[in-house]
């Protein structure tokens, strides 16, 4: 089994509710549920990243002053 890091998170009561209510509905821990948004959140950003760095580029390039009036 994979090394797992602990830690203490505090969520406010109401957060916490909603995601055991989610976690009870995806048959998941809480826990599991959590490091399951958490890398759900991860592969979006990377996929965000990855995504904007193959779009083409738009407007002036860096450094280039704008035109007089």
């Amino acid at each position: 089994m994979t090394e797992r890091k602990p830690f203490l998170l505090r969520l406010p009561p109401d957060l916490h509710d909603e995601l055991r209510a989610w976690a009870e509905h995806d048959l998941r821990s809480l826990n599991a549920q959590i490091e399951y948004l958490l890398r759900e959140a991860v592969q979006r950003r990377k996929g965000d990243r990855a995504a904007k760095s193959r779009a083409p580029r738009t407007g002036r390039p860096r450094g280039e002053a704008r035109p007089g009036p």
